[in-house]
């Protein structure tokens, strides 16, 4: 990353972390939060039609198309709180469709797909493929164009939310390039999503089959964007998550300490002991570094070059930041801690998720020796 890479922070982010912190505060407690771990839906329909009324879905979306106007980095405060209540829905898939849109479809697609989504329709992603290759150009899934008809075939993971989706954004093969075709929920056949049983338990993920699937050849977004859209996608993709995992490290370290401040053994608070002291502070010490990254790549990710590499360390540094942040708090709850009643499970479970969608730490940071070397 070149010198001038900088952390700023605009007045707008400032709102929006104001607002979203009390909103999924209120509305996203853990006991909420554990409820919904046996819903089929698994997340708030109500809450869902509030965020929209607050016009969260349209920050990163232009005003000619509907939106609010301003861009990626104001979107990481919300779901960085989002990620702090452990708040379940698809606004994150819902936003990073948009970006699909936006960057791949023509002016009339963006006319026809972007405004019903700012005021609230539902849209997912399905971008992974069973060879679980990050890179989102290698595709195999493929679209047959017929008259004015695509025939899809193929097969999709990791679908989040396609159930209550009312649109796809579905990647395939088209005359041996990568595309991406908008799929209308109403065109699935009975059969083609399976419920994928998940590591994280507040997600609901799916498998997508694309055979017997035929949409209009209008659904296809330009052919000659697809690759710099799945690009964008994939940079977009990595930052939210990455505000995700810190809004929920923070979480998990402040109930940690809540826990080592309460419990007694030998007559004394837990916390007092070093053993558990000192890995809590390199706890806190982890996230403040993420969060740090994680601005930072907000602050510049329209840049070209400084960008790219700001958003893959904040998602390795994220990563790694509440992967220990909710080991410990696992190991300092004791035999508690391995069992489903306890809360730091769930943290280490969305670290899982998050860490293994879009690239892990480790794919991070081989990715950033390619640009930095």
């Amino acid at each position: 990353m070149s010198k001038k890479a900088t952390i700023g922070f605009s007045e707008e982010q400032a709102q929006l972390l104001e607002v979203a912190t009390t909103f999924c505060r209120d509305k996203s407690p853990i006991e909420k939060v554990r409820a919904l771990l046996e819903d089929e839906c698994g997340y708030d329909e109500a809450i869902w039609t509030e965020m929209a009324e607050l016009g969260w879905l349209a920050i990163a979306v232009p005003e000619e198309f509907g939106g609010i106007g301003l861009g990626m980095a104001e979107v990481v405060p919300v779901v960085e709180q989002m990620g702090r209540a452990m708040m379940a829905g698809p606004f994150v898939s819902t936003t990073l469709a948009a970006q699909a849109i936006l960057l791949g479809g023509s002016d009339d697609q963006k006319q026809k797909y972007l405004a019903d989504l700012c005021a609230g329709t539902k849209a997912t992603l399905a971008l992974s493929e069973p060879h679980a290759d990050w890179d989102l150009a290698h595709v195999e899934c493929v679209a047959e164009q017929a008259d004015d008809r695509l025939k899809l075939s193929g097969r999709k993971t990791f679908v989040e939310n396609a159930d209550t989706a009312d649109l796809l954004i579905v990647s395939v093969s088209f005359e041996g390039a990568p595309a991406l075709v908008v799929v209308d929920r109403s065109a699935l056949p009975e059969g083609a999503l399976r419920r994928e049983v998940v590591i994280d338990e507040t997600r609901r993920s799916y498998q997508l089959t694309l055979d017997g699937i035929e949409v209009g050849a209008d659904a296809l977004l330009d052919p000659s964007l697809a690759v710099a859209a799945l690009a964008h996608v994939d940079m977009c993709a990595s930052l939210l998550l990455s505000a995700e995992m810190c809004g929920a490290a923070a979480s998990c370290i402040d109930y940690t300490v809540d826990y080592l401040q309460t419990r007694k053994q030998f007559g004394k608070k837990i916390g007092s002991y070093q053993a558990l002291k000192h890995p809590i502070v390199d706890a806190h010490v982890g996230y403040e570094q993420a969060r740090s990254h994680l601005y930072c790549a907000a602050f510049n990710f329209t840049q070209q070059g400084e960008g790219e590499v700001a958003t893959r360390i904040a998602k390795a540094q994220a990563g790694d930041a509440l992967s220990y942040a909710a080991d410990r708090a696992i190991q300092f709850h004791g035999g508690f801690g391995f069992t489903h009643d306890c809360d730091a499970q769930l943290y280490r479970r969305r670290s899982l998720w998050c860490e293994n969608q879009f690239g892990d730490a480790a794919y991070q940071r081989a990715k950033l020796a390619d640009l930095l070397l």
